[in-house]
């Protein structure tokens, strides 16, 4: 089955830097987009970033307006792990950060989130 485990969460000050995992298995992993997707207390989920993979060996990447120039999604196909490094971080950027796997065998999957706590 569909596992995908985060890591690499932790307590930061303002500015500082945070490089996240997920871990993947239980799918073709190469052949599929992921995203990370993010929830503060008290609100609602928020998409981040996202990766597509070409058989081209082609990828390309998108972002929320409110990380750009600060977080980059990539991937490492054979590992099958799933990154996003964060630089410059704000204490609005406090959340479970999650990675998905949208749209397989016509459901999402995520898994059980990593804290990022972001201290001014």
């Amino acid at each position: 089955q569909v596992q995908l485990v985060e890591s690499g969460g932790g307590s930061v000050q303002f500015g500082g830097s945070l490089r996240l995992s997920c871990a993947a298995s239980g799918f073709p992993f190469k052949d599929y987009a992921l995203e990370w997707i993010r929830q503060a207390p008290g609100k609602g989920i928020e998409w981040v970033a996202a990766i597509n993979t070409y058989h081209s060996g082609g990828e390309t990447t998108r972002y929320a307006d409110f990380v750009k120039g600060r977080f980059t999604i990539s991937r490492d196909n054979a590992k099958t792990t799933l990154y996003l490094q964060m630089n410059n971080l704000k204490p609005e950027d406090t959340a479970t950060y999650f990675c998905k796997l949208p749209d397989y065998r016509d459901r999402d999957y995520w898994g059980q989130g990593t804290q990022v706590t972001v201290s001014s």
